[in-house]
């Protein structure tokens, strides 16, 4: 009876040794040799890679409702997951990383850049071709790996140029920016060329600042793609690090199996050797031990060794002994076959899912990294190149608007608008009514001569600046002089002097920044100051060079409130406004400061109307011009309403003209003013908070029904 390795029998004949031990031999190699190995088995299932599950049912891995993303965890179930999507990366149902969508696109960003995913020679499909080359070749992990830390290089370096040319932009932006506000702030505070000029100086530097804000939003958006692109990296990078420590535990864990199955087969062939040993030495026994180690064939064990070791085996043993340890052989035999057998299915069993189930998946879902990252990147150099290219025609479209924007002509337009001759002649006319009396240089007419024929006009010219030369003081002024006594004077229900410097405050500077904030020119100021002392009435402001600088306007009008003897709101009603204004009730204090305006006389009461309204459109365009309420009251407060002289407060019997008279001759307002010392002060915040609240309540205190 032959004897058979993976049999349970126990029994063999003496003539049939021999053979016994061939099959013996014959047997364990053909259970190593047949052992598939991880080529052949990866060729066998490159075309049909379907796990069979233990009820017989197949799942495709390369199908849709394939769980491609889950990994096997340390017990070899699986869970977790690689990729944070089983789709294309561009999919509308992907997934999404970390409020970002599957190109590391913020979502508030992606809703405004449609066009430009449009835009992308991007395919919507995963590459299954390519999945099932790569698992077919024996380096596709490392090679995925290897290829996605090149995308992340590439995103990284991407990431970090857009940064820094964000900051580049924005500091450019910035720069530009206050470089034009400032050119025209010190400007307007200059003695430069006025007229059309200055109009297109205007034009050209708001340009300028609209430049630097298009380029501010670039750096914004660079900004945002830069950190967009690193947050896709990393989480990339941390998929790949998962994936390659689940890749490296698996085969890990194949490699275990391998091992127990070379210790299997170890001990297998152990225990068949020591069977063969028993086996030659029971047929052997007539036949002499060099005969039979020359005539035996070459092999793994040869014969000569295995009788040697089974005489020192069998040595003084007994017929029975020897029975009795051939079955105890037999049984240790069979024992190593069944275990080696068990872990070479096991092994098998390891192995197929390995190939079959989760190297595949561990391969899409690295493919997956890599077409996100990738398709990420193209993305945002993409959107880069379409926002450089928005940049661009914005700042084109501010140069040079197709067609012309009313505010903004452009450049070139704005630059063909200055018409220097008009300019030239507006200046020469300008210039010679303000400075022709002060001349000193030789002139035309000389003095009369015998012989000599003079210009009777000039004659009679000169003969009336003679006689007048003694006194050069004007004969209506109104800086200086009491409100009633110049409003009486003139005839008039609002001073002319604020009628005039409104209507060109309010034609041309109700969005000049800082407004009554502000001051002029203090020369131009006190030129303009004498004009309206020598001939208020012949003053106009939207043909005088004062109207380039809206300042020297503004300036000269705030002089004349701090010149006025009395001040507006009245030295008699000052401790009724600052107590009004001290009330924390805001309705309570409305009442008591509207009162208090009531009170006021006609020609005060008229004239803070008006300027309340004046100031009211003034703080209607706060957005723009940066003066609110409690701005303007900071400017008016103390020049509106300012406390009285030492004398009035001992004197209160008095009318206040003498006092005002005073105060004027001293230097005025602010004179008076100045001796105060530390009441003024103490008594500047309720000043403010008076005027503050008057301009806050102006329709409800001022404007009557039926004006509205």
């Amino acid at each position: 009876m032959s004897y058979q390795p993976f049999s349970d029998s126990t029994e063999a004949s003496s003539s049939g040794g021999i053979a016994g031990a061939s099959t013996i031999s014959s047997t364990v190699d053909s259970v190593m040799t047949g052992r598939p190995s991880m080529n052949s088995h990866r060729s066998s299932h490159s075309q049909d890679l379907t796990f069979k599950s233990a009820t017989g049912a197949g799942a495709s891995l390369f199908g849709p409702s394939s769980p491609s993303t889950d990994i096997l965890n340390g017990s070899g179930t699986l869970q977790g997951s690689i990729s944070p999507h089983a789709q294309h990366p561009l999919s509308p149902s992907g997934s999404t990383l970390s409020g970002t969508n599957t190109i590391g696109v913020s979502k508030t960003s992606a809703s405004h850049d449609e066009q430009v995913l449009a835009a992308l020679p991007i395919s919507t499909s995963f590459d299954e071709a390519t999945l099932r080359a790569l698992c077919d070749m024996e380096c596709g992990t490392p090679l995925l790996y290897d290829r996605i830390k090149q995308s992340i290089i590439s995103a990284q370096a991407t990431s970090t140029f857009l940064k820094k040319r964000a900051a580049i932009e924005e500091d450019y932006a910035r720069s530009l920016m206050k470089l034009s506000r400032s050119t025209a702030e010190s400007y307007a505070a200059g003695e430069g060329k006025a007229g059309t000029f200055v109009s297109s100086w205007q034009h050209m530097m708001r340009t300028h600042d609209q430049l630097g804000e298009n380029r501010l939003r670039f750096a914004v958006k660079l900004g945002e793609m830069s950190e967009e692109l690193a947050t896709l990296s990393k989480e990339v990078d941390k998929n790949r690090k998962q994936a390659r420590e689940t890749g490296l535990r698996l085969e890990r864990n194949l490699q275990d199996s391998e091992a127990s199955v070379e210790k299997a087969r170890t001990r297998f062939d152990a225990t068949a050797e020591d069977l063969e040993r028993l086996l030659l030495l029971k047929s052997g026994e007539s036949t002499k031990s060099g005969e039979i180690q020359s005539s035996g064939p070459p092999g793994k064990r040869t014969l000569g060794k295995a009788i040697g070791k089974s005489g020192l085996l069998f040595k003084n043993k007994n017929p029975q002994q020897i029975l009795k340890q051939e079955e105890d052989i037999r049984s240790r035999t069979s024992t190593a076959s069944d275990a080696f057998r068990k872990e070479v299915l096991a092994t098998q069993g390891v192995r197929q899912e390995y190939f079959n189930l989760q190297l595949p998946r561990i391969l899409r879902a690295l493919k997956e990294s890599s077409e996100e990252i990738d398709n990420g990147l193209q993305y945002h150099l993409t959107r880069y190149a379409f926002l450089y290219e928005s940049t661009i025609l914005g700042d084109g479209m501010a140069v040079s608007p197709i067609p012309a924007v009313e505010g903004n002509p452009g450049l070139k337009t704005a630059a063909e608008s200055i018409d220097n001759r008009t300019d030239f002649r507006t200046f020469m006319s300008n210039y010679q009514i303000v400075h022709a009396r002060d001349y000193r240089g030789p002139r035309r007419e000389g003095p009369y001569e015998e012989g000599f024929l003079n210009n009777p006009a000039m004659s009679g010219l000169a003969s009336a600046k003679s006689t007048s030369a003694p006194s050069t003081k004007p004969t209506r002024p109104i800086f200086g002089v009491h409100l009633a006594d110049q409003m009486a004077r003139d005839g008039v229900e609002i001073p002319p002097i604020l009628e005039k410097c409104a209507e060109a405050i309010e034609a041309v500077g109700l969005q000049n920044m800082g407004i009554y904030r502000l001051s002029g020119t203090t020369s131009k100021v006190q030129k303009l100051k004498g004009k309206f002392d020598a001939d208020w009435n012949g003053v106009d402001l939207m043909n005088d060079e004062a109207i380039n600088d809206i300042n020297i306007v503004a300036g000269c009008l705030k002089l004349w409130f701090r010149e006025l003897p009395e001040p507006l709101m009245t030295w008699e009603l000052y401790q009724g406004f600052i107590d009004a204004a001290k009330v924390e009730n805001d309705r309570l204090r409305h009442i008591r400061m509207h009162e208090r305006v009531n009170d006021l006389p006609d020609a005060n009461y008229a004239t803070l109307k008006y300027l309340m309204g004046h100031l009211d459109k003034i703080r209607s365009e706060s957005d723009h011009n940066q003066m609110s309420i409690s701005n303007l009251a900071i400017v008016f407060g103390p020049t509106l309403l300012s406390p009285p002289p030492a004398d009035l407060s001992t004197h209160p019997a008095s009318n206040g003209t003498g006092i005002g008279d005073n105060a004027a001759n001293a230097g005025g307002a602010d004179a008076a003013a100045g001796a105060l010392g530390g009441a003024q002060l103490q008594d500047m915040s309720w000043q403010c908070k008076a005027v503050e609240t008057i301009l806050e309540r102006y329709a409800a205190i001022f404007v009557d029904e039926g004006e509205e």
